[in-house]
């Protein structure tokens, strides 16, 4: 099982798939890399050699951002625009859509399951423990 920047890629895919595994990669990255690297992007993740994985681990390591370094990057900016009270910020901040889509129905991805409003449950009847000791008698 290859292992790149820390991160297992499935080892029966195709190495093209397979490097989307990584965060910060995507399907046209995968395929740059693989191209600059000259490896065939039909070839499975377990077939590939130690000097291809660390050609790849390499390319990936000294070009791009990927998995921790993107995912802290990313955590900055957001904390950036709740810091400087951007409206952006007060959208991340309240856990609702941050570009501009329509609230009043669907975003339920980001607002969470609806709230239940007037639902109750059934009263549960709970049976003394003498009653059901005399009715096996």
């Amino acid at each position: 099982m290859p292992r790149i920047v820390g991160i297992d890629l499935p080892r029966d895919k195709k190495i093209d798939i397979a490097l989307t595994y990584l965060f910060g990669i995507g399907r046209s990255r995968a395929n740059n890399l693989l191209r600059e690297t000259q490896i065939d992007a039909n070839k499975r993740a377990n077939d590939l050699n130690d000097e291809e994985i660390a050609k790849l681990a390499q390319l990936i390591q000294s070009r791009h951002r990927v998995e921790g370094d993107l995912r802290r990057e990313i955590a900055g900016h957001i904390k950036r625009l709740i810091d400087i009270g951007s409206y952006r910020g007060s959208r991340h901040k309240r856990g609702l859509p941050v570009r501009g889509q329509r609230t009043r129905t669907n975003a339920r991805t980001r607002k969470g399951p609806r709230p239940r409003v007037g639902v109750r449950k059934k009263p549960t009847t709970a049976r003394p423990a003498a009653s059901t000791a005399a009715a096996k008698a």
